[in-house]
């Protein structure tokens, strides 16, 4: 009886900890501040400053696109309007975000999406650690 509950309750542990990447499309969208790089060699680069934001939304179809802002101290934002249109899939456990444009092709893979922290890998073995951008306060 005790092997019994004790392998249960192992498995339920086992099933409650998988990752299931649908969760992290729901706090995709928004605007992101670069904050560190992790390159496959284990070397990083800190952002402390960004004059950029990443801007994502992502349509009901599972589609979306990624565009440069730069912030003004008005609380609008610059664009060059140019944007990288991607789609998502969830392929072997795993969020991927395909993207296009009429350049090139690639995919990163999204590790984490919380309400403030956004994480992906690329092809290179390079993670990129974004958090939730907050406009400047003058006040």
């Amino acid at each position: 009886m005790k092997r019994i509950l004790i392998f249960s309750m192992l498995a339920l542990c086992c099933i409650s900890c998988s990752n299931n990447p649908e969760i992290y499309i729901e706090h995709l969208e928004g605007y992101w501040e670069i904050e560190e790089v992790i390159l496959a060699d284990g070397s990083k680069k800190s952002y402390t400053y960004n004059d950029t934001v990443d801007f994502i939304e992502i349509s009901d179809s599972l589609d979306g696109f990624r565009m440069k802002l730069k912030p003004a101290l008005d609380g609008t934002f610059e664009t060059s309007k140019d944007s990288e249109q991607f789609t998502i899939k969830i392929e072997n456990d795993s969020l991927n975000l395909y993207y296009k444009t009429p350049f090139d092709t690639w995919k990163e893979t999204v590790l984490l999406t919380t309400e403030n922290q956004l994480k992906v890998i690329n092809k290179n073995k390079a993670v990129f650690l974004y958090k939730r951008f907050k406009p400047l306060n003058l006040e």
